[in-house]
C-alpha cells in the first residue's frame, strides 16, 4: 500500500516544514523550499499542515500506485500526466491501484509538490520526516530518491467530503523570467556603503547555475561594502542575503548553513521566498526594500488567502448545487403526484 518510484527524476526528496530546534548543534533546518505551494497541497486534501510531501526539482518523477489514493499537485508546471492522460493541477484527484503518474521537465518554476491522503510512512526523524541530504537524516534513508524506490503509506483514507470541489483555479505565478522580491534590510546592511545599497536595490541580477537547495548565487553589478565589513558569524535565516568579498549576492535557502561569517545585507520577506526558488538560471530579479511591519502585514495577507482557500473547498460546487436542486424539485413532484 503505496508508491513505487519507477523513475526518480533530477531531486526528488521528502520534505516538510523542516527540522527545527537544532541549528546550534549543527542541523540545518532543511525542508521544503516553497513553503506556499507546500501548504496549499495539503490543504486540498484536509492533511495536517506539516503533513510530508515529495518535493521535486527540474525534471519530475514518475509513481506507481500500488493502492487507493487521493493526491494533489502544486507548485511548477511538469506537465503531469495519469496513465498518459493530462492531469490537473491544484486539485484533489483520486488514484487507483496501477495507476502510473508521470512528470516531464519543468514548463514553468522549477519546483513541484506531490501530497497523499493517506499519509507517507516516513519515520520521523528529531521531529521531522524532511531530508537533510547532507546529515544523512530523515526522508527515505537521509537521501534523494532512486530508481525502484518503494514508499509505503501510513493510514487507509480514500475519501473527502466536497470532492467536487477541491480545485483551485491559481494563476501560474511563475511564468515570468523578470520578478521583484521585497526584502527587509540588515542585518548587517550598516556594514556596505550608501553605494552599495543604492546598487542592491536599483540593479538587476541574474540567477546563474550555482542553484541548489543550499542557496541561490546571482550575477551583476558589484555591491561595495565599507572598508571594515569584518564580522563574527552568526545565524543564517531562509531567505537570508549574503554578500561575500567578490560583492555578488548569494540568497541562503533550505539546507543553508547554520551560522556565516558574510555580512547580510538583507532578507528576503517570507512571502517571497517562492518567487526566489521558483526562478531558473538566467531569469532576472530586482530587489525592493519594504519594512519589517509591512512584510509582517504581507505574512498575515497571504494567511488570510489560504484560510479563504480552505473555505472555498468546503463549499459545494455548483454543479453539486444544481443537483440537489433538481434533487429537491423531483422529490416536492412525486410528493404532490402521489398525494393526488
Amino acid at each position: 500500500m503505496g508508491i513505487r518510484i519507477l523513475k526518480a527524476g533530477m531531486l526528488t526528496t521528502v520534505q516538510d516544514l523542516g527540522r527545527t530546534g537544532y541549528q546550534s548543534q549543527g542541523f540545518s533546518v532543511a525542508g521544503v523550499m516553497d513553503v506556499r505551494s507546500f501548504k496549499i497541497a495539503n490543504l486540498l486534501l484536509d492533511n495536517p499542515e506539516n503533513e510530508a510531501v515529495l518535493e521535486f526539482t527540474l525534471i519530475g518523477p514518475t509513481l506507481e500506485f500500488t493502492s487507493e489514493t487521493i493526491i494533489s499537485i502544486t507548485g511548477g508546471d511538469f506537465q503531469p500526466t495519469i496513465n498518459g492522460n493530462p492531469a490537473p493541477m491544484y486539485t484533489a484527484i483520486y488514484m487507483n491501484r496501477g495507476d502510473v503518474l508521470k512528470f516531464s521537465s519543468a514548463r514553468t518554476g522549477s519546483r513541484g509538490y506531490i501530497a497523499f491522503s493517506c499519509y507517507l510512512n516516513i519515520p520521523v526523524v528529531m521531529g521531522s520526516r524532511c531530508t537533510n541530504m547532507k546529515s544523512k537524516i530523515g526522508g527515505l534513508k537521509g537521501r534523494k530518491l532512486m530508481d525502484g524506490d518503494y514508499i509505503g503509506f501510513r493510514i487507509k483514507r480514500r475519501y473527502l467530503p466536497f470532492f467536487l470541489s477541491r480545485t483551485l483555479d491559481l494563476e501560474d505565478e511563475f511564468d515570468q523570467e523578470e520578478t521583484t522580491v521585497r526584502v527587509v534590510m540588515g542585518p548587517q546592511d550598516k556594514m556596505f556603503s550608501k553605494q552599495g545599497i543604492e546598487t542592491f536595490l536599483n540593479s538587476e541580477y541574474t540567477v546563474t547555475s550555482d542553484f541548489d537547495r543550499m542557496g541561490c548565487r546571482m550575477e551583476g553589478p558589484y555591491i561595495a561594502r565599507k572598508e571594515n565589513a569584518d564580522m563574527i558569524s552568526d545565524g543564517i535565516a531562509f531567505g537570508s542575503v549574503q554578500v561575500p568579498a567578490h560583492g555578488k549576492p548569494i540568497i541562503l535557502l533550505a539546507d543553508r548553513q547554520t551560522t556565516g561569517g558574510y555580512p547580510k545585507i538583507a532578507t528576503v520577506a517570507s512571502v517571497d521566498i517562492p518567487k526566489i526558488v521558483q526562478r531558473k538560471t538566467d531569469h532576472k530579479v530586482r530587489f525592493q526594500a519594504i519594512t519589517v511591519q509591512e512584510a509582517q502585514k504581507l505574512y498575515l495577507e497571504e494567511e488570510k488567502e489560504l484560510l479563504a482557500m480552505r473555505s472555498r473547498i468546503h463549499t459545494p460546487c455548483k454543479e453539486v448545487l444544481e443537483c440537489r436542486l433538481v434533487a429537491k424539485r423531483l422529490t416536492k413532484l412525486l410528493t404532490t403526484a402521489n398525494e393526488t
